[in-house]
């Protein structure tokens, strides 16, 4: 009888140390995946899993793909057998069907030129929906998103995983530094075909220099040498805002603040599991952590960045990109 007791015990202790739904998870919600070609897929999935007490669960996926793009047809098969031998989701033949089965949608694409189209039926459908980075291939194509979200009513919002690192909230709002003057952040720099330089993995650091500045750069200028690419923005209120992307394995900090009494920096690797939250908490809410606005300055500053490449290191406005 002791031993049963004691038993007992332990599974009411193990009960109640097992995760409770956070008040934001009111309900069971069905969510897909339009493209299965990145290691987002999986990765996603295996976090939703873990955690079901926000009450979302992959079910279905499309595999989309692009031909032309290696890093999307030499993976989008392998992921999504993966998702559906691992974890039981299943593969539709389109979008269309994929709507009929979830309440939610993340949009995985590893190539952004389609996301605008794959987008489009999602929002008219009325679901929100998560769009992985890079929001689009293009600014244009990244204003059409956010025009057709707010004429449909249905949210979305794209982020990076570096926007959820558990040191921005510190560096943001309380760095120790003084009056802070200068904010640089940090990422692997790595082009994907036809996509301006940033959008691909730039937007991984220039996403966690805003998670940190806040909207307001109203310049931007590039400077490319041996040792790395680095795009300078000036803000409204004097700051600086630098996105450095090294070029020979140097491994700076993510992010580094610069302030009137000191330096600090962010310390401990990124992982996804503060994103995955985001999208979750989302997906049960309806309201995106990253306004539209915002996100659409971070592409205006991706674009800068590109033409002032093109024009040998010039000073672009953000202003002039939106005439």
């Amino acid at each position: 009888m002791k031993i049963c007791a004691l038993v007992l015990a332990l599974n009411l202790a193990s009960a109640a140390l097992a995760a409770e739904p956070p008040q934001w998870a009111t309900k069971d919600l069905k969510a897909g995946i339009i493209g299965t070609d990145t290691s987002h897929v999986p990765a996603f999935t295996a976090t939703f899993r873990a955690h079901p007490e926000w009450r979302i669960k992959v079910v279905a996926a499309f595999k989309a793909g692009s031909p032309d793009l290696p890093t999307s047809a030499d993976r989008v098969d392998g992921f999504a057998t993966t998702i559906h031998d691992k974890y039981g989701v299943e593969i539709v033949g389109s979008i269309d069907e994929l709507l009929q089965k979830v309440d939610v949608v993340l949009l995985e694409s590893v190539d952004g030129r389609p996301h605008l189209a794959q987008a489009t039926p999602v929002l008219k459908a009325g679901k929100r929906v998560f769009i992985d980075k890079p929001l689009a291939a293009s600014l244009d194509d990244a204003r059409a998103i956010a025009r057709l979200s707010a004429e449909t009513g249905a949210p979305f919002f794209s982020a990076s995983s570096y926007r959820f690192h558990p040191d921005i909230p510190r560096l943001r709002e309380k760095p120790g530094v003084g009056k802070v003057n200068k904010v640089q952040a940090s990422s692997p720099f790595n082009v994907l075909a036809h996509h301006p330089d940033l959008y691909f993995y730039g937007i991984h650091g220039v996403e966690a220099l805003y998670a940190v500045m806040g909207p307001g750069c109203v310049s931007v200028s590039r400077k490319i040498d041996a040792a790395a690419d680095v795009t300078t923005g000036k803000w409204k209120d004097g700051r600086v805002g630098v996105y450095y992307g090294p070029l020979r394995g140097e491994k700076p900090p993510m992010i580094r603040v610069w302030g009137a009494t000191g330096t600090t920096s962010s310390t401990g690797p990124d992982d996804y599991d503060g994103l995955v939250q985001a999208i979750a908490k989302f997906f049960q809410t309806g309201r995106p952590p990253v306004e539209a606005a915002e996100t659409l300055e971070i592409f205006e500053f991706m674009t800068a960045a590109q033409l002032s490449k093109e024009r040998g290191g010039t000073e672009v406005s953000l202003a002039t990109l939106r005439k």
